[in-house]
């Protein structure tokens, strides 16, 4: 029937080759290239290097090794993998050519695949990161997760996105098309669903969307919710001393930090999602308005910034880093600087503070 499924990412167009709109002219795809520029740029400085630095520091520093950073270095390790593998090719792709792709079909679909297990990744690494702090405030006395279970955890992180994203590697695709008029020709980079399939792909679409997204974020939040009804409005039993409220108050800072991660990653992904279900859903709506690809560049650019965001969130947090204090070399004391995330977000006893109160006789702890 001449109809191909086109898509940038991991979404299809359905468009007739000879329809595809120009969306490399204009000014809408000029102010385009500049986010993508700007977001893309970003992403390599902050994620690529702010990141190494905190998995550096954990690789030098034993003493920061916990559950909780062994949780939140997934987000790193995934934000690394965008920043230094896949962007500088996305940068050429959009920016420098101009939509049009010339590394090849094994990189096209390696730039997809890894994207797209990263995003999974991150996705079930907070989801990890909630629930953990969830079974530490809410059940103390419950004994921790042995760190066995902890690298099976993180195992299952990593496992369930590589098999679930196999499709966004298998059905990429370079289609060349024409471009100005029919006068050159360029290389879309994208997965290609046949038209026969539709259905399958919308029934994997909203699988993805309901494991990847709605599910976690539901979770996310009733964790969230339970812990700060927990440390906000729950009194806290005998005679509350300065230690004790000085533990409370750092607690509470760091959920707000987490609380302040699981926003942005709603704000950030949730107009990727939404703008994909209309599409995929209701195409005539705007498949073929000539800005719609252009549109869901930046929308897919704002989703990518949320490792950015991630990455400012943990390390801009303040912590109690005095045993790093004497390093002397400006090396050492950048990445002290960096692993502030893991320092604060660690805690070597989990009781609850009301547990904290009961075994401080002498009202101290």
């Amino acid at each position: 029937d001449g109809y191909n499924r086109f898509c940038s990412g991991t979404l299809d167009y359905d468009v007739p080759l000879d329809e595809l709109p120009d969306t490399t002219q204009g000014r809408a795809f000029f102010v385009a290239t500049l986010i993508i520029a700007v977001v893309l740029v970003g992403i390599m400085l902050v994620c690529g290097v702010g990141n190494c630095l905190f998995i550096a520091s954990l690789v030098r520093f034993k003493q920061l090794r916990n559950r909780t950073t062994l949780l939140i270095v997934n987000l790193a390790v995934s934000d690394v993998l965008v920043a230094v593998i896949c962007c500088p090719f996305l940068l050429d792709y959009y920016v420098v050519k101009k939509l049009s792709w010339d590394h090849g079909l094994l990189l096209c679909a390696s730039t997809n695949y890894l994207r797209t297990v990263s995003l999974y990744v991150s996705t079930n690494a907070l989801l990890a990161i909630a629930v953990d702090r969830y079974m530490a405030i809410l059940y103390p006395l419950k004994p921790r997760m042995k760190h066995q279970t902890a690298y099976c955890a993180v195992l299952m992180l990593w496992v369930i996105p590589i098999f679930i994203s196999i499709p966004s590697a298998y059905m990429a695709s370079e289609t060349t098309y024409l471009h100005d008029k029919g006068q050159t020709h360029k290389t879309f980079c994208a997965q290609i669903w046949p038209v026969d399939q539709q259905v399958y792909y919308r029934a994997y679409f909203l699988l993805i969307f309901a494991l990847e997204f709605v599910g976690p974020v539901t979770i996310m939040v009733f964790c969230y919710t339970q812990i700060s009804r927990e440390l906000w409005f729950k009194d806290v039993p005998g005679f509350q001393t300065t230690q004790i409220l000085r533990k409370l108050h750092r607690r509470r800072r760091r959920v707000v930090l987490l609380i302040l991660v699981l926003a942005a990653y709603v704000l950030c992904w949730a107009p990727y999602y939404s703008f994909t279900l209309l599409r995929d859903f209701y195409p005539t709506l705007i498949s073929r308005n000539r800005n719609s690809l252009v549109a869901f560049y930046i929308i897919e650019c704002v989703a990518m910034s949320n490792g950015v965001i991630n990455t400012l969130c943990f390390v801009g947090v303040r912590n109690n880093a005095k045993h790093l204090s004497k390093m002397g070399t400006f090396p050492l004391k950048l990445l002290s600087l960096v692993c502030r995330r893991s320092l604060d977000g660690s805690e070597t006893q989990t009781s609850s503070l009301r547990v904290t109160e009961l075994r401080a006789p002498g009202g101290s702890s």
